[in-house]
């Protein structure tokens, strides 16, 4: 989700092409600035998007996984030889006040379910997909995959197609507090899939606004 050429000199990173100059202000734990949670709710869905539907192998650019804010520029004539921004931030992921630290541990936690679940050795098969609603979702193996991409609107009772009847439950939301979300999802709750009288087989589901679910069939 990130190339090299994004995060040298003249370009931007994606966390600061999302957020741009109120990275600089507004970073802080509580906060409130709208345009940083914008970026960090999109910065991990993109991620997830991203690393789920990779194919065979997901590569991060160095700091990306905690969203640093500049590029590099290496030593060289045009720049002076300036080891100014020859360097990666590793301050900013350890400083608690900052929220760099809540995208590096949902980083932490994607990794884990990508291999734990051996998620990329999985074929993907599309379930959904709705441009007015911004909701797309898919399934690979018994993990389903819902990301609702709608910046104001979240779906009560949203209709989740799935392959196998039985139960789901919530394994990773990029809406955990943790996370820098805002815990609108139950992740104790379990979803039982069923047959509809349309022949469709799924359970309703609440899906929060500019957020992503990750369910995984427990039975």
């Amino acid at each position: 989700c990130e190339s090299h050429d994004q995060a040298l000199v003249g370009d931007k990173t994606i966390m600061f092409r999302l957020c741009d100059a109120e990275m600089y202000v507004g970073m802080q734990k509580f906060g409130g600035n709208y345009v940083v949670d914008r970026g960090i709710a999109l910065h991990k869905m993109i991620r997830l998007l991203t690393s789920t539907l990779a194919g065979e192998g997901y590569l991060n650019f160095m700091g990306n996984e905690f969203g640093h804010p500049e590029w590099i520029d290496f030593p060289r004539e045009g720049n002076g030889w300036s080891y100014h921004y020859c360097r990666r931030q590793w301050s900013l992921v350890d400083n608690p006040n900052l929220r760099y630290c809540e995208l590096n541990e949902f980083d932490k936690a994607m990794i884990s379910l990508l291999k734990k679940g051996k998620i990329l050795k999985l074929d993907a098969q599309n379930r959904w997909m709705h441009e007015d609603d911004k909701v797309l979702i898919y399934t690979k193996g018994d993990y389903v995959f819902i990301f609702n991409f709608h910046p104001e609107k979240s779906f009560d009772g949203y209709f989740v197609p799935v392959g196998e009847e039985g139960f789901y439950k919530t394994v990773l939301t990029t809406d955990d507090g943790k996370f820098g979300g805002y815990s609108r999802v139950d992740t104790t709750f379990k979803y039982k899939a069923e047959q509809t009288p349309a022949n469709w087989c799924g359970f309703k589901c609440y899906l929060p606004s500019r957020a992503a679910i990750v369910l995984k069939k427990t039975n």
